[in-house]
């Protein structure tokens, strides 16, 4: 029995270290340490509830591990005004914790097939993900000029001519600018030839992108 409990603690290590690894290169905030404390507190938690509850309740700890991981996953969400990040991350603790309660409770292959999946799909989908945003990117532009100036149109003119679809969806006025926030999506080049666009043009005295 010790000997099983040291080969789950293990695996549940192994498992997270191999997807922590991969978090950590990318520099994401659940690094390689955390994923590996979250498989072997999964894993040890899985133990627990099984031990104190006994055959008749033996999830009356391991259910409650799902809830306290939504703290940990809140905690790596991030919002800025353009967009929102830690998502995956948020998932991947999710997915690890599972994977290790899986070891814990001695599921080894569904536990390992798991976690090879979260793999592929952290690393091998990255790069389609790439491509997809290549081909097509949503972002929030912000742009201030002065209420003399006619921004809006020349925001228009330059959306026609680099063929962004754009959305205008805020629109603050002071005493003096104007300030625009417009949803843009198009191709990379299209983005980018944009903001050098943007960032060229007298009119224009803020720009975010």
């Amino acid at each position: 029995m010790e000997v099983e409990i040291v080969i789950r603690l293990l695996l549940a290590a192994f498992w997270g270290a191999l997807i922590g690894a991969e978090r950590e290169y990318r520099g994401k905030a659940a690094g390689l340490r955390t994923t590996i404390m979250i498989s072997v507190g999964a894993c040890f938690f899985t133990f627990m509830s099984q031990w104190i509850g006994g055959p008749g309740n033996a999830d009356r700890i391991a259910s409650n591990i799902v809830t306290g991981l939504g703290f940990l996953c809140a905690g790596v969400i991030f919002r800025s005004d353009s967009h929102v990040s830690g998502i995956t991350t948020a998932a991947t603790i999710w997915s690890v914790a599972a994977v290790s309660m899986g070891v814990g409770a001695g599921y080894y292959f569904a536990s390992a097939c798991a976690a090879l999946m979260i793999l592929l799909i952290l690393t091998l989908l990255t790069f389609l993900q790439d491509k997809i945003d290549i081909s097509n990117e949503h972002k929030v532009l912000r742009i201030t000029f002065k209420r003399t100036d006619d921004g809006y149109k020349r925001c228009k003119e330059l959306f026609s001519d680099f063929k962004v679809q754009s959305k205008l969806v805020i629109q603050r006025r002071n005493l003096d600018h104007i300030t625009l926030e417009w949803q843009v999506h198009a191709s990379k080049h299209s983005m980018e030839s944009l903001s050098a666009a943007l960032l060229q043009d007298p009119i224009f005295e803020e720009l975010i992108l």
